[in-house]
């Protein structure tokens, strides 16, 4: 299984940015999808999940931001991302966690630039 995310970029404060992940291989139908961040220095934190449902979960400094989504027949997961800050900025991972089959899966990253 392999996740390329893409979309990241620089944006100026208040902008919006859309992040894709499309994955390749062999997933299950409930496996659930999610977007991780890592600023510099940082340590790597959970933003938002989606699962095989369309539940969603977010961490408390997007809510009210962004959206999360998926599209199950081309194992694609979304992010939009809107009113950016400039405490956004980091790289942004896809996950797919798939218990059905065992698998924890990550993407490399793409870098979201948010100028103040």
């Amino acid at each position: 299984v392999q996740l390329q995310a893409s979309g990241g970029g620089l944006v100026q404060a208040g902008g919006s940015l859309r992040l894709s992940c499309a994955v390749s291989g062999r997933i299950s139908s409930f496996a659930r999808m999610g977007w991780y961040r890592q600023a510099p220095g940082m340590q790597r934190d959970f933003v938002a999940q989606i699962d095989s449902g369309g539940d969603t979960n977010y961490a408390d400094s997007v809510k009210g931001r962004f959206t999360i989504a998926r599209e199950n027949a081309k194992n694609t997961a979304f992010l939009q991302m809107n009113s950016l800050k400039s405490e956004d900025t980091a790289v942004y991972y896809c996950n797919v966690f798939d218990e059905h089959y065992g698998g924890d899966y990550w993407g490399e990253g793409t870098l979201v630039t948010v100028s103040s």
